[in-house]
């Protein structure tokens, strides 16, 4: 999923729709979320929370939010907490204008895919093995 994800963005998808189409592509969610992911790119639009943990958020209330088959509310909540501690673990910071800081534009893309990798791969094994 990493890979795909991170294929997604290079090709100019945003960072949270690149997570939500690569976990279409795996089966781990309707295709009908792309679109409601567009808008949390950029911190949505804001600079604040990365659109990578925004776009995972999306993925796992769909899987595990009120009346999905997977959970429950609390679940939900808990998986989002578990998804935030591990990408904080790799890359110390939540939001997306501290993750870019001193980014020159022109390789923003390129250090953002750093994110967007870690983020599929926190999400996939979240999902795969129902964390």
């Amino acid at each position: 999923m990493k890979e795909k994800a991170k294929k997604y963005y290079l090709q100019g998808y945003s960072c949270s729709e690149s997570i939500v189409k690569a976990a279409i592509d795996e089966g781990l969610c309707p295709k009908d979320l792309l679109p409601c992911a567009t808008t949390f790119s950029g911190g949505m639009s804001s600079g604040c929370l990365c659109g990578v943990i925004a776009g995972s958020q999306i993925v796992i209330g769909y899987n595990f939010g009120k009346d999905n088959v997977l959970g429950n509310d609390i679940s939900a909540r808990q998986k989002a907490a578990i998804f935030i501690e591990e990408f904080k673990k790799r890359n110390k910071y939540t939001c997306c204008r501290i993750l870019s800081k001193d980014v020159k534009p022109e390789e923003k893309r390129i250090h953002c895919s750093k994110f967007v990798t870690d983020g599929a791969e926190i999400l996939e094994s979240m999902l795969k093995v129902r964390v």
